[in-house]
């Protein structure tokens, strides 16, 4: 009778045990000791603090004078006019040989996603190289590849999603860059002397974007225009001297984005367009006004902003966003020189064209872009809108045919587009319906996202740690 006990006792305390197990079992947070790791916050610490100094320009190395004598340009981030359509007057191939890929040159890069820009057969990218901790603007022969000169300056900076984003600016006498921590440096374009620097990230309390900086500079009459977030929204500063022109009070607190200051001229005023996050703007670029705020919304508000604003001739200015943010259509008005917007649409990418890193196109009266993954049935496909709906698709790519993350651009009346792992497709302009010219695949790429640059009918593009020239030109 007491081991009967015994045992029942036995049983009845593993009961108490095991269920009291269970119960802590269920009611235990399994990740309660964890934290959520947001994008770009493994690079906040101690590092990223106003405090460093960083000496802007203080590295150099020179290997060659060997430029060759070409003219032609893609000066910058969508090239001169700001549009992505190459002036180039060259006869670019439609077609390539898989068997026979006219590359005439490839390079080893950082990791990222920094197109070039091409002036007068130099290319310039800013790299990152990790060996060096260091921000490098490298210079190439175009046509060789062989590089003439580096100039850069150490900044700590750890792998996130790439580290390099940004296209140099070019003019005859100048090459801007931003670095991915928002460090701005100006040298001599021929020979790499340093001109001037300026830490944004430290003199403007600048909060650097998720996944660093992806804003390329423009070079406007002399001046470079920087949007900064922090003390100021955007700034104007002499290429020559450095010295700051204006500064727009940035009484919002919006910060800076990943999208690029757009020059657009709306009723014979020249502004300069800009979507931060927390707001659209428009900032004069011309007359005794210039520098002043003409035009301002918070209706566009969205913590990661890729895209830039796409400024249509009748003052519609379409804005979009990844992440499932979608677009929205606003108008510019003006009435006796003062400007107001109001809201025409807004929309999920499922509904409309949105697109989540590149900029859209715009070519005979119609808009051209890569649908997110968020865009339903269409997603990641090529597609054409006309402005006045950009509801409606006019055609679309097609299932079969998806692009990923990949830059686009035209050229000698054709669309080049690069897919995420290095396909290139070439395709015919239209208004009416989608047509392929070809689809090579070039190389083993990886996250193929930087802008693509021509110049002199050669065609620049990267993946993340590789960059190639193709020899594009019709009789070679």
């Amino acid at each position: 009778m007491g081991k009967l006990k015994s045992s029942h006792l036995l049983i009845i305390a593993l009961i108490i045990i095991g269920g009291g197990a269970i119960i802590w079992w269920l009611t235990k947070d399994p990740v309660s000791d964890l934290t959520i790791s947001m994008p770009g916050t493994d690079n906040r610490g101690s590092d990223s603090l106003f405090e460093e100094d960083i000496k802007i320009g203080s590295l150099f190395e020179s290997f060659s004078n060997d430029v060759p004598e070409l003219s032609e340009v893609w000066a910058c981030f969508r090239g001169v006019n700001r549009d992505n359509i190459s002036n180039t007057k060259a006869h670019l191939k439609s077609q390539l040989d898989e068997n026979n890929l006219p590359i005439v040159w490839k390079t080893e890069l950082g990791e990222g996603h920094a197109g070039a820009a091409i002036f007068k057969g130099q290319v310039f990218v800013l790299d990152y190289m990790e060996e060096e901790h260091a921000d490098m603007l490298r210079c190439f022969n175009l046509k060789t590849g062989n590089e003439l000169w580096r100039r850069g300056y150490k900044v700590k900076i750890k792998r996130n999603h790439g580290m390099s984003r940004t296209v140099p600016a070019v003019r005859e006498d100048y090459v801007v860059t931003i670095g991915p921590r928002c460090q701005v440096m100006c040298v001599d374009r021929k020979s790499g002397d340093f001109k001037w620097g300026i830490d944004i990230e430290k003199e403007y309390q600048t909060e650097e974007p998720l996944w660093y900086t992806g804003q390329c500079p423009y070079i406007d009459n002399g001046k470079v225009i920087i949007a900064t977030g922090g003390k100021a929204l955007l700034i104007a500063v002499d290429c020559e001297t450095g010295e700051k022109l204006w500064e727009v009070p940035n009484d919002n607190n919006w910060q800076m984005s990943h999208a690029s200051v757009m020059p657009f001229t709306f009723k014979g005023k020249r502004m300069y367009v800009y979507s931060a996050v927390g707001g659209v703007c428009g900032v004069s670029a011309q007359g005794v006004d210039e520098g002043k705020i003409l035009w301002q919304t918070s209706e566009w508000n969205h913590s990661v902003v890729a895209p830039s604003a796409l400024c249509l001739p009748d003052g519609k200015i379409f804005l979009t966003a990844g992440y499932g943010a979608g677009s929205m259509v606003i108008q510019l008005n003006e009435n006796d020189g003062k400007f107001s917007t109001k809201v025409l649409d807004e929309f999920k990418p499922k509904d409309g064209l949105a697109c989540e890193q590149q900029t859209p196109v715009v070519w005979n009266g119609h808009v051209f872009g890569i649908m997110p993954k968020e865009g339903g049935m269409n997603r990641n496909q090529f597609v054409c809108v006309d402005p006045k709906d950009f509801r409606t698709m006019v055609w679309t790519s097609g299932k079969d045919k998806r692009y990923g993350l990949g830059p686009y651009f035209m050229a000698d009346d054709k669309f080049y587009l690069l897919n995420d792992d290095a396909t290139l497709t070439i395709i015919e302009p239209s208004v009416t319906g989608f047509k392929e010219l070809d689809e090579v695949k070039l190389f083993d790429g990886q996250d193929a996202w930087a802008p693509l640059a021509t110049a002199d009918g050669y065609l620049v593009l990267r993946d993340s740690k590789t960059m190639i020239c193709l020899d594009m030109h019709v009789d070679r």
